[in-house]
């Protein structure tokens, strides 16, 4: 019997892909990359019926040293300021052709927060149906780890040093999905990459949708928050933990679910970890004031969002499947 595109639908194709690679190892990544796996682990739950744009930066960089490329799905380089734009055509095109595949945009925080930014609302604003994905790094890390609009409150970059006048970074981090949120879209969720299974869920979930959805991975980049290469897992972990990203769901603009915390750890567990913030771990009496500002951010983030819980939670930080080292995963 010959397969045709309405004897098996899209998404059970999908559910029966676990396994697809859509972006195949031997890439040029960092080692510990978060982007590397989050790419790897948002392609697996897509499946192969999909097309990518793909904004410059590290992912297109490391992914596509020419005459080399990482990808096994149709793959398209944007530029920094025109992503969402780029996937418009392309999902615009597919539709003019009766096509149901599926346009993913991809990009990192520089090219979604700020340059790419008012390409990013057209999209959303026209409802095309593309899935958004942010690889958030919190930095520029492709040319250099300076500042974006991403990065924390006191980290430092090479453009916010820590010196007389300021302690690293002096603005907040840009609230970009409760932005995004606001275009009320059908879909927007943060994730880590600490957290696979949430992962995959998440982007299944976007892909059934018909409309624009936005997906904000949390990414840690060894080489520009300076920690070694094995605990980029364990400092995504610390992320959440802390309740300085929270990991949420979006509906229309409002919350449709939030991933608990089950034992909240201080900000200084997951801040001492990396060099960008040591600064903060110094006599400078300054140094204390920005550590209880951070914290005072967590504090804010779990009370908003509901996310501390006594109680155990299969769906919990520290219930929900996750990664350690060796590459196994359990519960």
């Amino acid at each position: 019997m010959m397969i045709t595109e309405t004897t098996i639908p899209a998404a059970d194709l999908r559910r029966k892909q676990p396994r697809f690679r859509g972006m195949e190892s031997g890439h040029r990544a960092c080692l510990g990359c978060g982007e590397a796996l989050a790419a790897r682990l948002a392609t697996e739950a897509a499946g192969p019926d999909v097309m990518i744009a793909n904004a410059t930066g590290c992912l297109e960089i490391f992914t596509t040293p020419w005459p080399e490329s990482a990808w096994r799905v149709p793959w398209m380089h944007s530029l920094f300021e025109n992503t969402g734009a780029i996937a418009s055509g392309m999902e615009a095109a597919l539709k003019a052709q009766g096509k149901s595949t599926k346009v993913i945009a991809m990009g990192g925080d520089g090219g979604t927060f700020d340059i790419g930014f008012q390409a990013l609302s057209g999209m959303l604003e026209r409802g095309h149906n593309v899935l958004y994905i942010c690889f958030d790094n919190e930095a520029y890390m492709n040319t250099g780890i300076q500042r974006s609009s991403s990065t924390p409150h006191a980290a430092m970059t090479t453009t916010s040093p820590p010196g007389k006048e300021r302690m690293g970074k002096r603005h907040l981090k840009k609230d970009i999905i409760s932005i995004v949120a606001a275009h009320h879209i059908p879909y927007a969720a943060t994730a880590s990459v600490a957290y696979p299974s949430d992962i995959r869920k998440k982007v299944r979930r976007a892909m059934a949708v018909d409309g624009p959805t936005f997906l904000q991975i949390h990414c840690p980049c060894p080489l520009g928050w300076g920690f070694e290469g094995e605990q980029s897992i364990d400092v995504a972990r610390l992320a959440v933990q802390t309740g300085l990203f929270p990991v949420i769901e979006l509906e229309r603009g409002g919350i449709a679910g939030a991933m608990p915390i089950r034992n909240p750890r201080p900000v200084t567990d997951y801040l001492k970890q990396q060099q960008r913030f040591r600064h903060l771990f110094t006599d400078d009496t300054r140094a204390k004031e920005e550590l209880e500002h951070i914290q005072a951010i967590a504090d804010h983030n779990i009370e908003i969002y509901e996310l501390h819980s006594e109680n155990k939670d299969a769906f919990d930080t520290e219930g929900i499947d996750t990664v350690r080292r060796g590459g196994m995963r359990w519960a």
